[in-house]
């Protein structure tokens, strides 16, 4: 049976604890300063226990609620397995990573701030930095900087890092190329590639 949701209520944050083991590490200082300009929006996700509140999702914004000093904090009581309070804590903190933005909006609410980035966990630097990657550059203006293309040009490389597991699925399909990554990239990328 999945987990069952009793109440919400505001809990004493003297009676929360924070979830062991949780290996997410989060900007506790960016999180006070929303919740400082912006109040406590989302609910913190915790356990009914025999010996307290855990916390299943939301232990850095209880880390900025207790650093702001508030008493308590508006909490989702839930009664679970052991098991379920796990896959909870680990899905919270996995899934938000695994979206992305799209850059267009991002770069208009961000706007729409008119350079109060307060609370947003942005900054006018961010701002620029989207602005300049949505700009598509001039390409006379790029021409006269390096010169026309010549016969020699090659398609520019590019360094990422990536975590373990896909870098191994990378070397795996790598492998199916016989060690060319230009035709590797290009499957991987439903191209073909021309001579």
């Amino acid at each position: 049976m999945p987990a069952q949701w009793i109440e919400t209520r505001e809990v004493p944050v003297a009676e929360l604890s924070r979830f062991p083991g949780n290996a997410r590490r989060g900007d506790v200082e960016a999180i006070r300063q929303s919740i400082a300009r912006n109040g406590q929006y989302r609910a913190i996700v915790v356990r009914k226990c025999d010996d307290g509140m855990v916390i299943l999702a939301g232990n850095h914004t209880y880390d900025a609620i207790k650093a702001e000093g508030h008493p308590t904090a508006r909490c989702e009581v839930i009664t679970c397995t052991d098991d379920e309070a796990r896959r909870i804590n680990l899905a919270d903190n996995r899934y938000a990573e695994l979206g992305s933005y799209e850059q267009d909006d991002l770069a208009e609410l961000l706007r729409a701030l008119d350079g109060d980035f307060e609370g947003s966990g942005w900054d006018a630097e961010a701002l620029a930095s989207l602005d300049a990657l949505l700009t598509p550059p001039d390409l006379d203006d790029l021409a006269k900087e390096l010169g026309d293309p010549g016969e020699d040009d090659t398609w520019p490389s590019a360094r990422i890092r990536a975590p373990h597991h896909v870098a191994a699925a990378w070397n795996d399909h790598l492998a199916a190329y016989s060690d060319d990554a230009a035709a590797a990239f290009a499957q991987s990328l439903g191209v073909e590639l021309t001579a």
